[in-house]
């Protein structure tokens, strides 16, 4: 009898021994986001590292425990710098969830965000979807604000833009996928959001929170430019991805007069035009809106002909914004790629066809208008 038991011990001890080389939860470190800059010659890595036990719960996490904490390391290499930042973790590191990336103006010259690519997307803990940023602020300062009210720290707008963007759609979150597409096909340029530092106010201190500043536009050898936000707005026009913006324009004989609408719908259809050695784009938005503010004696008309004017300011402004940077900000070069790709091959110029402000030709249409209220309920539908 002793005899089978020992035998049945032994068994089973053989079958546990598969488990024995899994590392505990509680026994590793866990990386959210990442902050690159480039100075004198080295990638200056910061990490923030969270913790689960304040960041699992959507509600305030104990205001005393910090969410995040950043470390520190430079290099001559991405994966130097990181191996440098291993010397001062006092348990391992897990990568599996890393979110999000930061990237200084410096880093994104000359190519490095190449580099920056490659070291991240080759590891095997690491993921397509990590969200990718610009920024001109301090990295490191970006990676420790924290959400508003204290919230989880994995729900921030920097690990979690899809969220707010929902909201208001005014630049579209840029992740490692669809940044290396946009890198590999026509016409080889992609802008990413740039964030900044804004200051909000509690009962006891300012703090930082991140804002979205504008776009940033990489090429695979450069960074391209700058677009500040106020410049940016028509983006959101020229995509069907967009779900909900605004627009502001003046209404009336009064020139301080103003109302707002909220559009809930963008359809975009590019056409591009071949005539002999050139070629022109057919640009045709069709957009929903909701009216939630409005003065007094303005009829539907009147405010139907302010937004498209408005609309079609914003997307000039945007386009010609990138002219001057030579950017193809609205990636045209792409849609002759897709459309005619035989006349694509004729015109292009490293990926991308000639631009200038007469190769689009813009038109703007109301396709519905909401109201929300009976004060003001009429409904339009084409």
């Amino acid at each position: 009898m002793n005899k089978r038991i020992l035998i049945l011990v032994i068994v089973l001890t053989t079958l546990l021994t598969g488990c024995w080389d899994v590392k505990a939860p509680e026994r590793m470190l866990y990386i959210h986001g990442m902050g690159l800059d480039y100075k004198d010659g080295k990638y200056e890595v910061y990490a923030q590292i969270i913790d689960f036990t304040t960041t699992a719960k959507n509600e305030q996490p104990i205001t005393n425990v910090p969410q995040a904490e950043v470390g520190h390391a430079s290099g001559k290499t991405i994966n130097e710098a990181v191996f440098n930042l291993y010397h001062s973790m006092d348990e391992m590191v897990l990568w599996g969830f890393f979110s999000y990336v930061i990237l200084s103006e410096e880093v994104l010259k000359n190519g490095r965000s190449n580099q920056v690519i490659d070291a991240f997307i080759r590891y095997r803990e690491t993921r397509y979807q990590i969200w990718v940023y610009g920024t001109k602020d301090p990295v490191k300062d970006i990676l420790l604000t924290t959400p508003n009210l204290n919230r989880s720290i994995s729900l921030s707008k920097l690990g979690n833009p899809e969220n707010s963007y929902e909201q208001e759609s005014f630049i579209k979150p840029i992740n490692f996928r669809t940044l290396i597409i946009g890198l590999n096909e026509p016409s080889y340029e992609i802008g990413i959001p740039f964030v900044t530092i804004s200051k909000w106010k509690t009962e006891k201190e300012t703090k930082n929170e991140v804002e979205l500043s504008g776009v940033g536009v990489l090429s695979p050898k450069s960074f391209k430019g700058f677009i500040p936000a106020e410049k940016a707005s028509g983006l959101q026009w020229m995509t069907n991805d967009t779900k909900r913006g605004e627009v502001t324009s003046k209404v009336g004989p009064n020139e301080d007069e103003h109302f707002t609408v909220v559009v809930d719908k963008v359809k975009v259809k590019v056409k591009p035009i071949v005539n002999k050695d050139k070629v022109k784009f057919d640009v045709h938005i069709k957009l929903d809106f909701n009216i939630s503010e409005f003065k007094d004696k303005v009829s539907i008309d009147e405010i139907r002909k302010e937004v498209i004017k408005e609309v079609e300011k914003e997307v000039k402004d945007t386009y010609e914004e990138g002219l001057e940077n030579d950017v193809d900000i609205y990636r045209l070069s792409e849609h002759l790629y897709r459309k005619n790709i035989k006349a694509w091959k004729k015109l292009q110029k490293n990926g991308k066809v000639e631009l200038n402000e007469d190769s689009i030709k813009l038109k703007v249409e109301i396709n519905k208008i909401k109201s929300q209220r009976k004060s003001f309920k009429e409904t339009i539908d084409k």
